[in-house]
């Protein structure tokens, strides 16, 4: 109850520990009243501490392990994510470097492991890309691997803006342009649609994603826990898009779709 009402007060990060929950917002989002009715709601005590903008790296380093994607139609190895202190596995079609510092998108959370595993069987050769929530430039990069004509990097998030360039500069890729954006808007729909990010906002864009999407073109939707599973499903048909297939992994879904 608790991580769906703070959902709805624009906490975007969760992290349970025992009976304790700690919920993540950026500082100038937070709405102490609203927080304040939420805690007298489910009558529970919270604590806040500020985290302080720093690099990462360092205690990153000290614990990243190489992730392996399988294909999601089969037991394949697709992609091999690591960072570039380790070698790559030839075993692996894809090898994608990355160094994450504050921006998400490593493949060890089950998002964004899904969404790499259900790009395995979508056809991206001279496609037109938008990846929706960038983060550390991950699917952006292996959009293009897969052959993807053009690809536009979307977030809010200026640690991720220089996080994603930094990564597409260190696998060589040469067709992403990364912008700073709220919203997802643009002139020229697209081909396919990447939008690994969280509920409220993929609801809150899902009139800018069907409008940048073309007639027959792909979208997948992730960031969606498996408790959120109809609702999410109800909105997007809605938008008359079409649900192609539903993939669960650690609580949290992938959802492929079709305009």
């Amino acid at each position: 109850m608790l991580v769906a009402l703070l959902s709805d007060a624009g906490f975007t990060g969760f992290e349970e520990e025992g009976i304790s929950l700690k919920a993540f917002i950026r500082a100038d989002d937070l709405d102490r009243a609203g927080l304040d009715s939420i805690s007298k709601l489910a009558s529970e005590v919270f604590s806040e501490s500020t985290i302080e903008e720093k690099n990462w790296n360092e205690e990153w380093e000290a614990g990243f392990e190489p992730v392996g994607v399988t294909a999601a139609d089969s037991n394949e190895c697709f992609a091999y994510i690591r960072a570039g202190f380790h070698e790559p596995d030839t075993s692996y079609l894809h090898d994608i470097i990355v160094t994450p510092k504050m921006s998400f998108g490593t493949g060890h959370h089950a998002t964004t492991w899904l969404v790499v595993s259900k790009m395995s069987a979508i056809d991206f050769k001279n496609k037109t890309v938008i990846d929706f929530g960038t983060g550390t430039g991950i699917l952006a990069i292996l959009a293009e691997q897969l052959g993807a004509s053009s690809v536009l990097g979307i977030d809010c998030d200026d640690w991720s803006i220089n996080n994603a360039k930094e990564n597409i500069a260190m696998n060589g890729c040469k067709n992403i342009h990364i912008v700073k954006a709220e919203t997802l808007s643009t002139e020229k729909p697209v081909d396919i649609i990447l939008a690994n990010i969280i509920l409220n906002i993929i609801k809150d864009n899902l009139t800018g994603i069907k409008k940048a999407l073309k007639p027959g073109a792909t979208v997948l939707f992730s960031g969606i826990m498996i408790h959120d599973k109809k609702g999410i499903i109800n909105a997007i048909e809605s938008m008359g898009i079409s649900i192609n297939s539903i993939s669960e992994k650690d609580g949290w879904l992938v959802i492929y779709a079709v305009n």
